[in-house]
């Protein structure tokens, strides 16, 4: 897939990609040069472990989206393929 750099240094993401790596306006996104190569990558978020009813849980530095049912279904759905 190409893509064209515009006047201000912008680049549109090609909708089937944005669908893919599930990002929506408004999402944060690393770039790095890797061998000459860009790679864009969904920002993740920042975690550490705390200890929580006797286990360790994982928790965010920052606030992130809840997940909605549809979205919990169709990861499980596309883990269990």
């Amino acid at each position: 897939m190409t893509a064209t750099i515009d006047a201000g240094g912008r680049v549109v993401i090609p909708k089937a990609i944005r669908v893919q790596l599930g990002l929506a306006p408004g999402a944060s996104v690393e770039l790095l040069v890797r061998d000459g190569v860009v790679v864009l990558a969904p920002k993740t978020a920042s975690l550490r472990l705390v200890k929580r009813g006797g286990g360790w849980v994982a928790d965010p530095e920052e606030p992130v989206p809840k997940l909605t049912a549809d979205e919990v279904r169709a990861t499980l759905e596309g883990v269990r393929r």
